[in-house]
């Protein structure tokens, strides 16, 4: 055969193929990304309007019906929108096209997402624009749990320390924890003292907000010396909110604490995480984009070492 007399003629030139061929191998092995899901290339974007309250026919007509007229007439390449509406939440997610830039999409979103807000009811806050795609999966469970330790501080735990070390993670995302209750600093209006003084909630609320204000103090300079000034604008404890006066009637003073109860509480619980029947807070690490998600378990074990976090499930 005409390959095996080129061979022969030219032994070091298949050497050196042969060696090539090794070698290219070899990297490829080693550079090739290892992964469990196929790549699926079907950007969408969500974003998520709260308004505490408002019932789902208001929201769907108040806000997810003027959302999506407005996104329709700014933002290009849209294959379709889905929206849910809720008691005091609107979901509104935005199918972009395959080919579509998903940067410039998330950009055109968040900015008709300001801009709409005049038009929205009044008081409501931006909304949480968060973006991913079929490949965006749980590829695991983060459980925290532990004797002495309450479901509020589970939640905040979670929250604010486990939360922050796991996102540093290359390709990973961890959205908010599941189960636990959430920190809240709440009011407890006692009806019949307030009627009795003749107070309403926005009495309270008014008086609150006027008096627990974070305000810049700047310095005084006094002589050759320049002094940091601290305003006392904002009670330092939680404790300290109950002695807010909130109105003066015939001279008599009314506190804060006569008509309700400043507490350290929570926002009412919507899940529940159980873990060998205890109560517990689970978070789920989420795949994001082209990381490889055997490179992604790996790297979040390491840090939950680190970090001695025990409990670790794969989903």
């Amino acid at each position: 055969m005409w390959i095996v007399d080129l061979a022969l003629r030219r032994p070091y030139t298949f050497i050196v193929l042969a060696i090539s061929i090794v070698i290219s191998g070899g990297l490829a092995i080693l550079r090739t990304p290892k992964d469990i899901f196929p790549s699926i290339n079907i950007p969408v974007v969500s974003v998520i309007w709260t308004y505490a309250g408002m019932e789902p026919n208001n929201v769907a007509n108040d806000i997810t019906t003027v959302f999506e007229r407005e996104v329709t007439t700014t933002v290009n390449d849209i294959e379709h929108i889905e929206s849910e509406s809720l008691y005091g939440l609107a979901v509104i997610k935005i199918f972009l096209q395959p080919s579509a830039n998903v940067s410039a999409g998330i950009a055109e979103v968040t900015s008709i997402s300001q801009a709409v807000i005049k038009e929205l009811p009044t008081g409501i806050t931006p909304p949480l624009v968060v973006s991913y795609s079929a490949t965006n999966v749980a590829v695991l469970r983060l459980g925290l749990g532990g004797k002495g330790f309450s479901e509020k501080q589970l939640n905040d735990y979670a929250l604010n320390f486990v939360r922050p070390q796991l996102v540093t993670v290359p390709g990973t995302a961890v959205p908010y924890p599941f189960g636990g209750k959430q920190r809240y600093v709440e009011i407890n209006l006692n009806y019949r003292a307030m009627q009795s003084h003749g107070l309403t909630a926005a009495d309270v609320i008014s008086s609150v907000s006027a008096q627990n204000l974070i305000l810049p103090s700047g310095t005084a300079k006094i002589g050759s010396f320049e002094y940091q000034i601290g305003i006392n604008s904002s009670p330092p404890t939680i404790a300290d909110l109950n002695v807010l006066p909130v109105k003066t009637v015939n001279g008599a003073t009314i506190y804060l604490r006569d008509v309700g109860e400043v507490i350290d509480g929570n926002i009412p619980q919507t899940n529940v995480v159980r873990f060998n029947g205890t109560r517990a807070t689970m978070l789920n690490i989420v795949k994001n984009g082209n990381a490889s998600t055997l490179d992604i378990v790996q790297a979040v074990r390491t840090r939950l070492t680190k970090e001695r976090i025990i409990r670790l499930e794969q989903g």
